[in-house]
């Protein structure tokens, strides 16, 4: 089979070719071809690809293209992980929120619309591109903000499924704390792409989460920046994204006080691409796993796997709703587990979600269809109303200040904002 790496030029991209070489029994590949306009990232990262594949004896050939049309042809699969704008727009995503006093985050708040509005027109543009020319492919969707993403390409019709590595990393984490294989661990998870909580830790179908949680919640918190009683009074593990909302203003602080993850990131990056130069180097090197993305690439071959191979197992991923969470809309995007088949990804049933949840969830709901709404339709009312409904400004000053300036700062990028 053909898989297409759209954003392949990414740094991201050898955490995919490790996954697709040791995993190669479940997703048999002949061809992966990587999809970037910048040529130069493109060769670093596809002579990395070659060697890497070379190493581990897989059959697969890598192909290159600057055009999606030049690249998906053929793909039974599409992986979508592109960023508008590169670090460089990420890093004003992620400053410009705090000179009005809100968390400044690449995915939540400001930022996220931000990089919606950027992302979203783009995302479509392939997705047609993949319904001309690869009917039949599966577009699996990485690049964030996800949930938006997702349902932007769902409302189009286009066969797709959105994957964020969250709940893959916690069930690594807490396999890894509990001495067992985690193919024995599988998750309560609830709630939205990246506004998400484990309610449960199921060990061989028993919940062991409330005995992690009496001892090791101190642990558990520090590793996602939040302390120990606030996981102890919810009774259940809260994404690190929680942090956003749950220490909203200590975050603010914090943020102000030191680089942009943008900046880190894009230090990060000239160096991986520095090794993946180097033709000596052919394995996936170690300051690749503090450039995030963790376990993405065991997710990402689980998911097409299944789809392709129609293997009807439970993963968790972002799919419409279809009333599994009755208090939103049907056609909303949830991240639940889902049974996964070559139908797509079908929700499963979930306990019913306490309003400390699902108060939050819902709220986040109206904000992403709203910013979907303005990805799709432009406007900086849009823009402005979408920040209003967002927990995280909710103000009539900091929103409309923000809409001006994401507006302003994002212009070159947004087709209906250019000519003002």
């Amino acid at each position: 089979m053909k898989l297409a790496v759209v954003g392949g030029g990414s740094t991201y991209t050898p955490e995919l070719i490790d996954g697709f070489a040791r995993l190669r029994d479940e997703l048999p590949l002949s061809e992966i071809a990587l999809v970037d306009p910048d040529e130069r990232r493109l060769g670093l990262l596809a002579g990395m690809a070659t060697r890497m594949l070379a190493r581990a004896g897989h059959p697969a050939r890598v192909t290159t293209a600057t055009r999606a049309e030049e690249g998906v042809e053929g793909a039974g699969a599409v992986l979508l992980q592109l960023r508008v704008g590169g670090q460089a727009a990420r890093d004003v995503d992620e400053t410009l929120p705090l000179e009005c006093g809100c968390v400044g985050q690449e995915t939540t708040g400001a930022g996220g619309l931000a990089k919606a509005l950027r992302t979203v027109p783009l995302v479509l543009d392939i997705a047609e591109t993949v319904r001309r020319l690869a009917p039949d492919a599966w577009i699996v969707d990485f690049t964030n903000p996800v949930g938006i993403v997702t349902k932007a390409l769902l409302d189009a019709g286009h066969r797709a499924i959105g994957l964020c590595n969250v709940a893959i990393g916690f069930q690594r984490r807490f396999a890894a704390s509990l001495g067992v294989a985690p193919e024995r661990v599988s998750l309560g998870h609830v709630g939205l792409n990246h506004l998400t909580w484990e309610r449960a830790v199921y060990l061989d179908g028993e919940d062991v989460l409330p005995g992690m949680l009496a001892d090791h919640a101190e642990e558990i918190a520090a590793d996602l920046g939040m302390p120990g009683w606030l996981l102890r009074r919810l009774g259940s593990v809260p994404s690190y994204y929680l942090r956003y909302y749950y220490l909203h203003d200590a975050v603010v602080e914090e943020q102000r006080t030191k680089p942009s993850r943008a900046a880190e990131v894009a230090a990060m990056e000239s160096a991986l691409l520095e090794m993946y130069g180097d033709p000596s180097v052919d394995t996936k090197p170690e300051l690749l796993e503090k450039r995030g993305g963790a376990f993405y690439s065991e997710a990402a071959v689980a998911l097409v796997a299944s789809l392709v191979g129609d293997r009807g197992d439970v993963q968790v991923v972002n799919a419409r709703n279809g009333g599994t969470l009755p208090f939103l809309d049907d056609d909303a995007v949830i991240e639940v587990p889902a049974r996964v088949d070559a139908r797509g990804a079908t929700p499963l049933p979930v306990d019913p979600v306490e309003p400390l949840y699902r108060g939050l969830i819902a709220h986040v709901s109206a904000y992403e269809s709203l910013a979907l709404d303005a990805a799709l339709q432009g406007g900086e009312e849009r823009v402005r109303d979408a920040l209003l409904a967002h927990p995280l400004i909710g103000q009539a000053g900091p929103a409309d200040e923000l809409a001006r300036r994401l507006v302003d700062a994002n212009r070159s990028f947004l087709p209906w904002a250019v000519s003002r």
